[in-house]
C-alpha cells in the first residue's frame, strides 16, 4: 500500500497527515458548526472525488489506488464514517443503525442549508458520491433516502436539478 508521502489522501485518512492547509482530519472533525459553514476548502479532503474541485483545485483527487485503499482498510472507512457522522450533525441529522434520520436540532440546523441554491447542496452531492466510491454505499443510500424525505416534507427548498444530481450519485460510480 502507498505511503502517506506518496498519496496525500491515504496519509490524511490512514496516518493522520495534514491537508494542504496544515489541518488533520481529527482537527476538522472537532470544529464547531460555524467553522464548518465558514470554511470552504476542507470538504474536498473529507469527501474526495475523482474530479478536480473548482472550489479547491489544490485538493487531491481520487485515483484507483486510493479507492482500493479505502476498500481494503477498515480503519480508513471508519474514519470516513466519522467524517460522515460529523457532517450529519452539521445538517441536523444523525445515523440510526442503517438509516439517517432527523436529529432534535434539525429545524435549527436546516435553517442554514434547506433553501434553494445553497452551497451545502453541493457538499451533500459530494458526500453522497464519495461515500459510494470509497466503500460506504449503505451510508450514501441512507443519506439519500433521508434527503428524499426532507424534500417531500419541504417542497421547493431543494431544486429539481439538485435532486437529479443526488439521484445520479446513487446510480453511477
Amino acid at each position: 500500500m502507498a505511503k502517506a508521502a506518496d498519496n496525500p489522501l491515504i496519509g490524511f485518512y490512514r496516518d493522520g497527515a495534514e491537508d494542504d492547509e496544515g489541518r488533520t482530519l481529527a482537527e476538522i472533525l472537532a470544529w464547531p458548526d460555524e467553522r464548518l459553514e465558514a470554511v470552504h476548502d476542507f470538504i474536498q479532503w473529507m469527501f474526495p472525488l475523482p474530479e478536480r474541485s473548482g472550489a479547491n483545485p489544490a485538493a487531491p483527487v481520487l485515483d484507483r489506488e486510493t479507492i482500493e485503499a479505502f476498500h481494503a482498510t477498515a480503519e480508513m472507512r471508519g474514519r470516513l464514517r466519522q467524517a460522515f457522522e460529523r457532517m450529519l450533525r452539521f445538517y441536523g441529522l444523525r445515523r440510526n443503525g442503517y438509516e439517517v434520520e432527523r436529529a432534535e436540532n434539525f429545524r435549527e440546523r436546516a435553517g442554514n442549508w434547506l433553501h434553494p441554491m445553497n452551497h451545502n447542496h453541493l457538499r451533500l452531492t459530494r458526500m453522497l458520491r464519495s461515500l459510494r466510491l470509497l466503500g460506504l454505499e449503505a451510508e450514501s443510500a441512507a443519506l439519500f433516502r433521508a434527503l428524499e424525505g426532507i424534500d417531500r416534507e419541504f417542497p421547493g427548498r431543494i431544486t429539481e436539478r439538485t435532486q437529479e444530481f443526488w439521484r445520479d450519485t446513487q446510480e453511477r460510480p
